[in-house]
């Protein structure tokens, strides 16, 4: 089995992600996009896309990207910001890492709809955990 197939059926084995329906879409060391279709359980109170079900996208996109490399990293701090309220039916995460040491990596992580409309973005810095990943 190929490195990143080995990676993708670990990621896979994510079961909230599973649960609210993130789909892993490419991933290679230090970039990965996810992506959620959009469905009346992602939904809040009033009617727009729960803060929380766009934060769990970005930090998946964050785990896929950072973990890539085959040593396990975790996320120490995350910060987001939610520009507007998504229109569409589908979000789609993109997870770029910014700068990375031994010990410490930063990601951006950028929220579209399938309209490219901005909906929020995520800075998070991954800690490197002095294991690897069993499945790589």
């Amino acid at each position: 089995m190929h490195r990143n197939d080995k990676l993708i059926k670990l990621l896979e084995n994510d079961r909230f992600a599973a649960f609210v329906g993130i789909e892993l879409v490419k991933v290679q060391p230090g970039y990965a996009v996810t992506k959620m279709d959009i469905s009346e359980k992602h939904l809040n109170g009033v009617n727009i896309i729960q803060g929380g079900a766009i934060f769990t996208l970005a930090d998946f996109a964050f785990a896929a990207a950072s973990n890539a490399c085959g040593q396990v990293t975790v996320g120490i701090n995350a910060s987001i910001a939610y520009f507007q309220a998504s229109k569409g039916k589908t979000l789609i995460a993109e997870a770029k890492e910014v700068a990375t040491s031994q010990k410490i990596s930063n990601y951006t992580v950028d929220v579209f709809n399938e309209n490219k409309d901005h909906i929020a973005q995520l800075s998070i810095t991954g800690y490197k955990k002095n294991e690897k990943i069993q499945a790589i």
